[in-house]
């Protein structure tokens, strides 16, 4: 794994000997989480049970989920919505996690749609996986320490759900950040609301809509706007979540809203960036290999840019790109555009031997299904690349979590 470093004449700090180191220290610990493909998996009557890489941070995790209804808001993907529910999943450092039960990746309702629209998204095996099976290594409910800790948002692939981005999630929880991987209802290929599973309207790629594409962005930058309201009232000592489910312990008291960040892949890099350009509370934003202009009008004709690229970043911004993404070549005018005008505050980096979905969990993943033959090679290096997750996953965590610790000091 090799890192491309530039930006404002300083690189960021990650270069082809510390991500081979890291890649070494990590290879253990992810051949124990199931990070490795070649791993024998178990197999039931329902298929593989896929495993994600364990943490390596010093803290143990609880994770918590929050319903947050916005009434100042209309659905923008359905009319007969009269309010925007959007769901949200908390991961932080816990104080114990005694008799707290480890929580799946999905529920059994999402894992189910997951099988029936995802798999066709992304050529995963439409039969063989128990995708409901999967745990994570955060613990339900857990009491959080009451130690304010940076506060960290997330938000998922265009068409993803927020459950394929715990890998980092956890990471990141486990150095001692609370992080808060948001759902964009209508967007996301499903959510489970207290009212049932909600499956997306986007049928192909937004960026062949201008319209659609400029409504998935505007809706994706509100609602991270939204959540941050909502923890603010959560670390006022108030429960945002609207039926009034119960909270973990000490939770409020585990933010510190003064050392907020974002980071998002592909459409959610780019309501990342431009939520941070837009919003003074967050400090610093990670967008990976999210466009930052808005869909051409025309075919070949370049897109308006996003404010951010228009005007420059003033706060931190860490660009990071896969050489494997085949719209490198559209992605590059904004971003050179955002580089240009931040005065060396952005700052871009490329894994090697990678593709667009590594940032998600599909990095573990996917090797582990070609592995058990139910993906093949040229599938997997589609989805993600060659590269080994070994080297690839700990290369993502520590530019994320590198990053946020560089720029969200206190």
């Amino acid at each position: 794994m090799v890192y491309g470093e530039s930006g404002g004449g300083t690189g960021t700090g990650i270069d082809r000997r510390t991500a081979a180191k890291s890649a070494v220290a990590a290879a253990a610990l992810l051949l124990a989480g199931g990070g490795g493909g070649g791993i024998a998996q178990a197999r039931t009557a329902d298929g593989i049970t896929l495993r994600l890489p364990a943490p390596t941070g010093p803290h143990r995790i609880g994770v918590t989920t929050l319903y947050l209804v916005d009434r100042s808001r209309r659905d923008p993907w359905d009319e007969s919505v009269p309010v925007r529910e959007v769901m949200a999943t908390v991961f932080y450092p816990a104080r114990t996690v005694a008799g707290r039960p480890v929580a799946r990746q999905m529920t059994a309702g999402a894992a189910e749609r997951f099988r029936q629209i995802d798999v066709l998204v992304h050529h995963l095996p439409p039969t063989g996986v128990n995708w409901a099976a999967t745990t994570t290594h955060a613990h339900r409910d857990a009491p959080a320490q009451p130690v304010r800790r940076p506060v960290l948002l997330y938000s998922p692939g265009g068409g993803d759900p927020r459950t394929l981005g715990t890998t980092v999630a956890e990471e990141l929880a486990s150095h001692g950040h609370v992080v808060v991987t948001v759902d964009h209802p209508g967007d996301a290929s499903e959510v489970e609301l207290p009212r049932g599973i909600r499956e997306t309207v986007l049928r192909g790629d937004p960026r062949t809509d201008p319209q659609l594409f400029r409504t998935a962005i505007g809706t994706r930058i509100a609602d991270l706007r939204f959540v941050l309201d909502r923890l603010e009232a959560l670390a006022a000592g108030r429960n945002p979540d609207a039926l009034g489910h119960a909270l973990p312990a000490d939770l409020g008291r585990a933010l510190d809203l003064r050392r907020v960040g974002v980071y998002g892949h592909s459409a959610g890099g780019t309501a990342a960036a431009e939520a941070m350009y837009e919003d003074r509370r967050i400090g610093a934003a990670v967008n990976l290999e999210g466009y930052l202009d808005q869909a051409p009008q025309r075919s070949g004709e370049p897109g308006e840019l996003f404010p951010v690229a228009r005007h420059g970043a003033d706060r931190p911004l860490l660009l990071l790109g896969t050489e494997g993404f085949e719209h490198r070549g559209e992605l590059e005018r904004s971003w050179s555009a955002v580089l240009a005008r931040s005065g060396g505050r952005a700052r871009r980096a490329q894994l090697d031997g990678a593709a667009h979905w590594v940032f998600a969990d599909y990095a573990a993943m996917a090797p582990q299904l070609q592995a058990a033959g139910l993906m093949t090679a040229e599938a997997r290096r589609d989805l993600v690349g060659a590269v080994d997750p070994a080297v690839s996953v700990p290369a993502v965590r520590n530019a994320v979590r590198s990053f946020f610790a560089r720029h969200l000091r206190g």
